[in-house]
């Protein structure tokens, strides 16, 4: 009887303390929900106002259908025969009813909220000036159109420049001061410059001169008849921007790597574990690049979120028909209903990544503890 009383004492408070786990968990996790769906609105709607202009897009859209209607009556005979006053009554009906088709008779502050739900729910509707390569206005069929070259282009560079910059910071740590480490860390201030700007120089060298590469686009025209040679075309349209992509992040990021590697590669337990004569393999696994994890998920979490997006003026110097190409050309011809589509997705997702962030880390550090500060003891 006394043993069954003292295991009960025993398991209950770790029953207890399970039961709060969980409960500062959930709580942790509803609250950061709310905390991101609000920025999420907060950044969406402020993309509604931005691509509207506060509403003067609206302005410029009735001074638009007056014009056409205006132009279309011009050339109508029966028109022409009216009487002055006449003709003004049909042109006014007709632009009311454009107006109205159009959602142009409310005010802007109820039609930026309509906007705004709409975005919301993924309802992205129909693209007002721009067309998919099938005819269609559909603002989902123009983004899903357009993403896949831009998946394929920066998923395939940011992949590239993550690992390569890993790999090399490693080694570089390792041999801190060699010949290699120098001409890294003297090239790193490359970085600083944006990918279009080695872009225009890649095309100016490698197309322009030498003749050897494509100046731009996905594929050539008339594009090649069979698989093989059409991968190949593509590979071949890929190198300069890829190129550029890499001479604008590589030395950078690997000069951080190294930085991180080094910080961690000095500290007293990784000296210890070397004077217990732990291979140096294992001593770089266990104690140099555990630690770094959490930086490491990050720097890769968002480097893929960022392929989501694109670049706007790389994809326009390349000319390659991607999101980035698509969002200039949306904001070229004021249409709001692309611009507004493609921000949305990209917050969408930019939240879901930093909500599972946080999950992760808790995961790969055991430092870390999700939604509060340990229970001491």
């Amino acid at each position: 009887m006394t043993e069954q009383a003292v295991s009960i004492s025993v398991e209950a408070p770790k029953a207890q303390g399970g039961v709060s786990t969980w409960k500062r968990v959930l709580r942790y996790t509803l609250v950061r929900s709310i905390m991101l769906l609000v920025t999420v609105v907060v950044g969406v709607y402020l993309t509604v106002l931005i691509a509207n202009m506060g509403g003067h897009v609206d302005e410029i859209r009735r001074a638009m259908i007056r014009e056409s209607v205006a132009m279309r009556f011009q050339n109508d005979p029966t028109f022409k025969a009216l009487p002055p006053e006449a003709r003004q009554k049909r042109i006014e009906e007709e632009v009311r009813r454009l107006e109205r088709r159009y959602g142009l008779d409310k005010p802007f502050l109820v039609r930026s909220f309509v906007f705004l739900s709409q975005a919301l729910s993924l309802n992205l509707g129909r693209a007002e000036n721009m067309t998919s390569d099938s005819g269609s206005r559909q603002v989902r069929l123009i983004i899903l159109e357009r993403l896949p070259p831009t998946l394929f282009l920066f998923g395939t560079s940011s992949l590239i420049i993550f690992f390569l910059s890993l790999f090399i910071s490693l080694h570089l740590s390792r041999n801190y001061g060699s010949l290699l480490d120098r001409i890294f860390v003297s090239l790193s201030p490359l970085s600083a410059a944006p990918g279009w700007f080695y872009a225009i120089f890649l095309i100016a060298i490698f197309a322009a001169w030498l003749k050897i590469l494509p100046f731009g686009g996905m594929i050539s025209t008339p594009p090649p008849e069979t698989r093989w040679e059409y991968a190949l075309d593509v590979a071949k349209h890929l190198i300069l921007p890829i190129g550029a992509q890499i001479l604008s992040a590589l030395f950078i990021g690997v000069y951080s790597w190294r930085t991180f590697f080094l910080i961690y590669s000095s500290e007293d337990y990784v000296e210890m574990a070397k004077a217990k004569g732990l291979p140096p393999r294992a001593i770089e696994r266990r104690y140099i690049l555990r630690p770094t994890l959490p930086t490491i998920i990050t720097s890769f979490a968002l480097a893929l979120i960022s392929v989501w997006l694109g670049q706007i003026i790389f994809e326009t110097v390349f000319d390659w028909p991607g999101i980035g190409r698509t969002y200039y050309q949306a904001i070229q011809v004021f249409d709001t209903a692309v611009i507004v589509g493609i921000t949305v997705i990209y917050a969408y997702l930019l939240a879901i990544t930093v909500f599972l962030l946080d999950i992760i880390y808790a995961i790969v550090d055991p430092r870390v503890d999700v939604g509060g500060p340990r229970a001491t003891v």
